[in-house]
């Protein structure tokens, strides 16, 4: 389940493109709210509309991106001037869904954050040339308004939109494709 964020697309999806693999997969830039997630197999309409409500409760915002960071030397990403509304939306999602922690527990801390590349996919060289020239077309602005529940496999162009979950109380939650339920 992630929040995309479409007007960060300019400024990262060359580089992520090389040094994030979830974009090779189709997965947009974003901010995760929960990953791993229920199997695409047992998203039915209850799930949806379970994940409907909790987007629901949440307000929409609008979000700045100002500054690239580092976890170590390893991973290169933006961080969000509104941390506490992307941890508050995990949390709401962890208490509807407690089988399902952010990256099956094994962080104590969940940092927000969009992704822009992985040592593991380029050299330290390349994400700091990376970390530079995104810098230079910062900040990005992005209105937060839906999360996307999100599936597919680690096979380049697989991964794809189940619902589409608005934030905000008159909102309504779409089924995107067919194999929800």
């Amino acid at each position: 389940m992630i929040i995309p964020v479409g007007a960060a697309e300019a400024a990262v999806s060359k580089h992520r493109i090389r040094l994030d693999l979830a974009a090779s997969w189709g997965v947009p830039a974003h901010v995760t709210v929960v990953f791993p997630f229920l199997p695409p197999s047992e998203v039915d309409h209850d799930v949806v509309s379970r994940l409907a409500g909790v987007f629901a409760a949440a307000s929409t915002f609008v979000c700045s991106f100002e500054t690239c960071e580092w976890f170590g030397d390893d991973v290169l990403w933006l961080a969000p001037d509104r941390d506490q509304q992307f941890r508050d939306l995990t949390v709401r999602v962890v208490s509807e869904f407690p089988d399902y922690p952010p990256y099956g527990g094994q962080f104590d801390d969940v940092v927000p954050h969009l992704t822009v590349g992985e040592s593991q996919y380029g050299t330290v060289a390349e994400l700091r040339a990376a970390a530079a020239d995104v810098s230079s077309q910062l900040p990005i602005a992005a209105r937060i308004d839906h999360a996307l529940l999100v599936a597919g496999t680690d096979r380049p162009g697989t991964w794809h939109t189940l619902a589409r979950l608005p934030l905000g109380a008159a909102s309504r939650a779409s089924v995107v494709r067919s194999d929800c339920g």
